[in-house]
């Protein structure tokens, strides 16, 4: 920290408890009272440099000398800053820094140590120090900004605080890498000037810093009028608004515990040594800091987070904030909802009334938000017959992808066995049915919310069943829906039919796609949608493997019918070896040709009788596959 030094005398005061004592030697003929703390001084060297006293000791020039004593209630910088200017009007050793320059100034100004009374008074010396050495540097105007909060209408009135303010603004909006000042102080490798040295030689290189929020971490440790003010003279001057988000991201994190606690600030942030954080702020400090930075936050949709909202959100809830800054931060949210993720929604319920465990209201609040600023931007919901329009348009994609989070929120919270079925239905149904491509996800949280409360009656569950479309269930929606023994009867029938519907479909999908892959229709399936592209290559492998498989039955049917014809001729050399056999035999003897004759025919017979039964079965074989076959075309 710069500084610079005043006097040439040696320390000549001592403190006994509550006082203070020149030790010069001379008896003490005057005595000033600043706060608790009494100092014994003498005249000559005070009035030499105080028009403020001078004037007081002249109005009761009757007393004597015992009962010279002036009390001064509010002077600025208090004891610790009466000590310092005694020091200056007796000549001895101190020294200006950017923490006591301005509570000197402001003590100069109400002693009226000014150049007529004697030349180089302390109003001269601190004015120049603080336009010449403190306001040119980004550290010590931080520090001096810092320390007006202690002597604010006297700050105020001699424009310490606009001067320090307007200083940072001017400082912050320069782009730094085209300054070498004022961000980083110089270290054993850098000189006092600002460029790099290299062997103690000086290269004429001055450091860049490249980064736009290397000012986030200084400021954070401002108070927040101070804050305030500052963000307001910046915005006045120009500097962008994403800018202006990231500092008020910084300064909530580090002022209002809990908001994220995995965020960790980056090593290349921090531009300047650790400093001790300040005190913690009480319940009351941080509410209203909340509702403050809530005000300060821009209306424009991205610029902050939806991390950082939910969390402002979720500490306002703890600190039971303004309703109109909770209202404030859910239409915020609502705003950029197709940001947020499945586990910033996940808002613990604190109501004392209320015995779910997530507050599923609030996230209806959110979404209906959503949904009317939707509406205003003319991103109506889509008409499902055109499904290339409905995959393809990209204002179509913010709805989609809030139908897919509420979906999983909606699985999330289905387990709790407190959260009521007029709750569930009304979130699930506040989604356009256009918005979702495919029910798979709604059609899981159904399923757990109903395993979940396996008393609900059957009217109950066929009501919460009505929410999901059967037709834009996948196939593995489907055959899993087909097994569910918690869905009433009528939904599993109409999951049955549909799931034969989808089959026929995509049968016959594969023989157009074979015919004509260009003119062909994207068919639904079970793989995930994410682009026109995407729905539109799973379609075609889909069909491709349908038809290698009906390919294959092809190939199987032309085996089986081979196989017959060659049985039939298998019989008929059999039979014809048979007559054969017949007609040798007259040849031999009359026993023989008996005995030969019917051990042939047994073995014949058997023959025919084996064949004729493979014959049978690969014909019922053949039939079934030509039917089944003739069903898939």
């Amino acid at each position: 920290m710069t500084c610079v030094k005043l006097g040439s005398k040696t320390d000549g005061f001592q403190r006994r408890g509550q006082a203070w004592f020149c030790t010069t030697g001379l008896p003490s003929d005057m005595t000033v009272e600043v706060g608790e703390m009494t100092f014994h001084l003498h005249k000559f060297p005070l009035l030499s440099k105080c028009g403020l006293l001078e004037k007081l000791i002249g109005e009761n020039s009757n007393e004597g000398n015992d009962g010279c004593v002036r009390k001064l209630p509010d002077f600025p910088g208090g004891p610790k800053a009466f000590e310092l200017v005694a020091k200056f009007c007796y000549g001895i050793k101190l020294e200006l820094t950017a923490s006591n320059v301005v509570h000197l100034r402001c003590a100069a100004e109400y002693l009226e140590m000014t150049e007529e009374i004697a030349e180089g008074n302390l109003i001269t010396q601190t004015e120049d120090f603080l336009n010449q050495v403190v306001l040119s540097n980004w550290k010590d105007t931080i520090k001096a900004l810092q320390t007006c909060d202690y002597v604010l209408p006297h700050a105020e009135d001699l424009q310490i605080v606009k001067r320090c303010i307007d200083s940072l603004a001017v400082k912050a909006s320069k782009d730094p890498g085209l300054v070498g000042w004022p961000i980083v102080e110089h270290g054993p490798m850098q000189s006092p000037g600002g460029s790099i040295l290299w062997n103690g030689i000086s290269t004429g290189a001055r450091p860049r810093i490249s980064s736009s929020d290397w000012w986030y971490e200084d400021v954070s440790c401002l108070s927040l009028p101070m804050y305030k003010r500052l963000i307001s003279v910046m915005e006045s001057r120009g500097i962008r608004q994403e800018i202006i988000s990231g500092s008020l991201t910084f300064y909530a994190n580090r002022h209002l515990p809990g908001l994220d606690r995995r965020q960790s600030i980056s090593e290349s942030s921090i531009r300047l040594e650790p400093r001790a954080l300040t005190s913690p702020l009480t319940k009351e400090e941080q509410k209203h800091l909340l509702e403050e930075i809530d005000s300060l936050l821009p209306s424009q949709k991205g610029l902050i987070s939806s991390k950082l909202l939910f969390g402002l959100l979720r500490t306002a809830m703890i600190l039971q904030a303004s309703p109109s800054c909770m209202s404030n931060l859910e239409r915020r949210i609502g705003m950029q909802l197709d940001q947020a993720s499945l586990e910033d929604l996940l808002l613990p319920n604190l109501s004392d009334s209320v015995e779910t465990l997530y507050n599923v209201d609030c996230i209806h609040r959110i979404v209906e938000h959503f949904l009317a600023r939707d509406q205003i931007t003319g991103a109506a919901s889509p008409d499902v017959a055109d499904d290339d329009q409905f995959l393809g348009s990209p204002s179509l994609i913010p709805i989609i992808k809030v139908a897919k989070l509420i979906d999983g929120y909606l699985a999330e919270v289905a387990s709790d066995v407190n959260l009521k079925p007029s709750k569930f239905h009304s979130l699930a149904a506040a989604i356009p049915e256009d918005a979702r491509p495919l029910d798979d996800g709604l059609y899981r949280a159904i399923d757990i919310y109903l395993k979940a409360h396996p008393w609900l009656t059957e009217s109950q569950r066929e009501e919460l069943c009505r929410l999901m479309n059967c037709q834009k269930l996948s196939l593995e929606a489907c055959t899993h829906a087909a097994q569910n023994e918690r869905l009433p009867l009528r939904v599993v029938v109409q999951v049955l039919f549909f799931e034969q519907l989808q089959l026929k479909t995509s049968i016959a999908g594969c023989f157009l796609v074979s015919d004509n892959l260009d003119t062909s229709r994207p068919l639904r399936s079970g793989l995930p949608i994410s682009g026109e592209e995407g729905v539109w290559a799973s379609a075609v492998r889909e069909n491709q493997v349908l038809k290698v498989s009906m390919d294959n039955m092809r190939m199987r049917v032309s085996e089986l019918e081979k196989d017959c014809s060659s049985m039939r001729e298998e019989l008929e050399r059999l039979t014809k070896g048979r007559s054969g056999w017949s007609g040798g035999g007259r040849k031999f003897g009359s026993n023989i040709k008996s005995q030969i004759c019917t051990t042939h025919e047994d073995v014949i017979s058997k023959e025919e009788r084996n064949t004729l039964k493979k014959l049978e079965k690969e014909q019922l074989k053949l039939t079934k596959h030509k039917k089944q076959l003739s069903k898939d075309m």
